[in-house]
């Protein structure tokens, strides 16, 4: 790179979607800069890598995708690596020992420093206290398909879940002002985006700390009036936070789709209160079977934490009877990672290792009969489907009302269709959580 040529930055994002979202303004942040953003690695003379830190396993990859980002500029091919997003919050002190040679670091409340700390020289610590603010998500450089998008409502969080970093990462519990939320919705359906994935580290807990009668509900219902939307879908749904007026709007609104991501973690008393997730089995079953009765078409969505301290034979049991009982649409399973700074590092009853793996893998296999038997029910049914695009080794690819992107199955189309495109069709095969659908003849 000269003095006359733009710096060329690869950005690599790793972790959830509210990270993704994080890139994304990040992204826009460099581009407004006068960087051109989407080199390859190898090509670029920074690397940008904003990163997960919420679970071992996380934080492992993180620091490969760091030691890779510095091979290159060891090379002499970037010129410099700077390292953003979760991990800088969690280990801030630590991350320039673990990988020798980070130019710089930006915390995640700092993004809108990220040029300053591409286009500088020497070492940069860019770190703000966690719970400054929401962050204005609105004019991003967006890294998803053209018609589907992230919407942030929140940031981060208040519950005292004993397992969990988040609250130390991302700070307390802050809706973003309704205003904002609606404007950068209309902003994403303007750009193309046609499906909404609601996110947030806890989004039924939206507008409790506002002013006034402002709540998740109400949202989603102006929301739905939006031009050019025809699916919002409600993901990191708590499960404590569901009013009666949710639930009505799951039912009744037109664009809002019968779907909800509801992570549950457990369904035991005795280890839901170890877990400190401040809800009980019966109010689990309540909810869900209030889903169910009053939401046509519902899919429900969950994740599960197995090998928590004092989880005993007894307690997994109850939890793998649940699942075959209740037979959820999808299901996520976890083997419990003690992390540090976290009051369930203390507790007594550690469960072994072997142990974790066994008990996910026959959970995940009681989940995986039931959702091949669901597959091969739906042989013959009408649906709708999303399409994505043609995948580089295979079919077409959509997905149905109760698919959310990257974290469901989807559907295999027998016939390519423009992607961004609903369209109708039969499900006519199923291979192992995939549906197979022939879409209906173009007029």
């Amino acid at each position: 790179m000269t003095s006359t040529e733009p710096c060329r930055v690869a950005l690599v994002s790793l972790g959830c979607p509210k990270n993704l979202v994080d890139s994304e303004k990040i992204a826009a942040h460099l581009a407004e800069a006068g960087c051109l953003v989407g080199a390859p690695m190898d090509e670029a003379d920074v690397i940008v890598v904003n990163t997960c830190g919420f679970l071992s396993a996380a934080r492992d990859e993180s620091l490969e995708v760091i030691t890779e980002a510095l091979a290159y500029k060891q090379s002499g091919q970037a010129r410099r690596v700077v390292v953003a997003g979760c991990l800088v919050n969690r280990d801030r002190e630590a991350l320039f020992a673990a990988a020798e040679g980070i130019d710089a670091v930006v915390g995640v409340n700092n993004r809108s420093q990220i040029a300053q700390a591409v286009l500088s020289e020497g070492r940069a610590t860019l770190i703000g206290a966690a719970g400054d603010g929401v962050g204005d998500d609105r004019g991003r450089f967006r890294l998803t398909l053209p018609h589907t998008a992230y919407l942030r409502i929140s940031e981060g969080c208040s519950r005292r879940c004993t397992f969990c970093t988040i609250p130390a990462i991302r700070g307390p519990f802050r809706s973003k002002p309704p205003q904002d939320v609606l404007a950068e919705a209309r902003e994403l359906a303007a750009s193309g985006a046609i499906e909404l994935n609601i996110i947030g580290q806890d989004t039924t807990n939206y507008g409790s700390d506002l002013a006034g009668e402002t709540n998740l509900a109400r949202l989603l219902r102006e929301m739905d009036g939006i031009d050019g939307v025809a699916w919002i879908r409600l993901l990191y749904a708590y499960p404590m936070g569901f009013s009666d007026e949710l639930v009505d709007v799951l039912a009744e609104a037109e664009h809002v789709a019968p779907y909800v991501d509801i992570p549950l973690q457990h369904i035991a008393d005795g280890i839901l209160k170890r877990m400190g997730r401040g809800v009980r089995r019966g109010g689990i079953e309540t909810l869900l079977e209030t889903l169910r009765r009053r939401v046509e078409g519902m899919t429900i969505r969950t994740t599960f934490i197995v090998g928590f301290p004092g989880e005993g034979e007894g307690e997994f049991e109850e939890l793998l009877t649940f699942v075959e009982t209740f037979r959820f649409d999808a299901v996520g399973v976890f083997e419990y990672s003690p992390e540090e700074g976290t009051a369930a590092v203390g507790l007594d009853g550690a469960v072994a290792d072997e142990i974790k793996a066994e008990r996910a893998q026959r959970l995940m296999l009681t989940q995986q009969a039931i959702a091949f038997e669901a597959n091969a029910a739906a042989v013959g049914r009408r649906i709708d489907v999303l399409v994505d695009g043609e995948d580089n080794s295979g079919p077409c690819i959509a997905r149905h009302i109760g698919q959310a992107p990257e974290i469901d199955s989807v559907c295999l189309l027998t016939e390519a269709r423009p992607p961004g495109q609903i369209t109708s069709g039969e499900v006519v095969d199923w291979l192992d959580y995939d549906l197979v659908v022939r879409p209906d003849v173009e007029d």
